[in-house]
């Protein structure tokens, strides 16, 4: 024995279907309004992380030598550059 609640839903279901459609004329609906508003809030929440993570970047380059051993071992200074080693 079918079950009475999918025969009764079916029953309401019918007179909807068999109403006449314009084949001309096409909406979204609620289902695509749904669809949108669930995609716009999904951007709209990357787009509040991304801004979040952004804000937590440093821009600035940290050096890991001290300050005054930014030049190599075997270089020279400009005012010892013309001279020969002794």
């Amino acid at each position: 024995m079918p079950d009475v609640n999918a025969n009764l839903a079916l029953t309401h279901l019918v007179p909807l279907a068999a109403k006449e459609v314009d084949e001309n004329k096409v909406t979204p609906g609620v289902l695509g309004f749904i669809v949108f508003a669930v995609m716009a809030v999904a951007v709209w929440g990357l787009m509040k992380s991304m801004n979040k993570h952004m804000g937590k970047v440093d821009f600035k380059e940290k050096s890991d030598e001290p300050a005054g051993a930014s030049e190599p071992a075997g270089a020279t200074s400009g005012k010892d550059a013309g001279q020969k080693p002794a």
